[in-house]
């Protein structure tokens, strides 16, 4: 198995070292604009490949992606490099999208020619809207979000704090866009099968009070990562990687991920059966009424936000 990633800034990094340690795959390639840095972060990872799992990573050009299952995109401006790191700026990481949708209209042809038969995954930010951008600048490419699967880590984990169990054993989406009008999904939120509403009641708690809270955590988690160590990465870095390994597998794995939405008209994360193809199956889940709206408001933020690039 091979996988492709673009860009060796802080999140390709963190893909790659993630790849390497899971043994993800057999073949790695690292493609940057500067192939200088994509080979020293090579050659420093190589090093310390034979204490683990068997796996050949270099640099490359394009023309390196040849048989490789799937591609993870990371190239373009970040967070803290564009300004997209105010709580209070409703835009977020949409602040990011006309210029790193100019990047992508230029390296997502060099990707398909080279590899038409592989799955691009999007985890540049703002990932959604340039997954929309992907598409439409190679129409045939298969091509998915790491939309709100990072999102939906994050819900289990701070769910998991409160109650004071183990995240692995919660079961809590964020569905919509990765960014200010994303939609969690408290109705169908679980610990261990038993309801969120449910455990709350018993413990004498308020749902809007931990809603609050953990909303907030989650929503703006990427900002107070950035505050404290100038780039949210590694999380991100593990997530895309085990999106590739369902891909590579095809594991029919069912996780939020971002893919086109013709009923919304947009790119945005459903739950979805993820295998060799890419998005399988989307299964809707059942919304409570607002949640329901949330999610056509995040479809309609997006929407709008590519409006405003088209043509550009």
């Amino acid at each position: 198995m091979k996988i492709g990633i673009i860009g060796t800034g802080n999140v390709g990094c963190a893909c790659a070292m993630a790849a390497v340690v899971r043994g993800s795959a057999r073949e790695i390639v690292l493609i940057n604009r500067t192939r200088k840095t994509a080979e020293a972060v090579a050659t420093d990872i190589r090093y310390g490949i034979p204490l683990g799992h068997k796996v050949h990573i270099a640099d490359g050009d394009y023309g390196d992606l040849g048989g490789a299952e799937v591609v993870l995109i990371t190239s373009g401006v970040n967070e803290k490099t564009g300004g997209a790191t105010d709580r209070n700026d409703p835009q977020g990481r949409l602040r990011l999208l006309e210029k790193n949708a100019q990047i992508y209209r230029d390296v997502i042809p060099r990707i398909v020619n080279a590899a038409p038969r592989a799955v691009l995954l999007v985890v540049t930010d703002p990932p959604d809207p340039l997954a929309d951008v992907a598409r439409e600048t190679s129409a045939n490419a298969i091509v998915l979000s790491a939309g709100t699967y990072l999102d939906s880590q994050r819900f289990r984990v701070h769910l998991g704090k409160h109650f004071g169990v183990d995240a692995a054993h919660v079961e809590a989406q964020v569905i919509g866009d990765h960014g200010t009008a994303q939609v969690f999904l408290w109705s169908s939120a679980r610990v261990g099968g038993a309801p969120i509403s449910a455990l709350l009641k018993q413990r004498g708690e308020n749902l809007a009070d931990l809603r609050e809270q953990v909303e907030k955590e989650v929503r703006y988690a990427n900002i107070t990562i950035i505050e404290g160590h100038n780039a949210s990465q590694y999380g991100v870095g593990i997530v895309a990687v085990r999106v590739a390994e369902m891909i590579c597998n095809d594991e029919r794995a069912v996780i939020p991920i971002g893919s086109f939405q013709k009923k919304f008209g947009v790119t945005m994360s459903l739950p979805s059966v993820i295998g060799r193809g890419g998005v399988i199956e989307v299964l809707e889940p059942e919304m409570s009424g607002e949640e329901l709206v949330g999610l056509q408001r995040s479809a309609e933020f997006l929407r709008s936000a590519l409006d405003r690039i088209r043509g550009t």
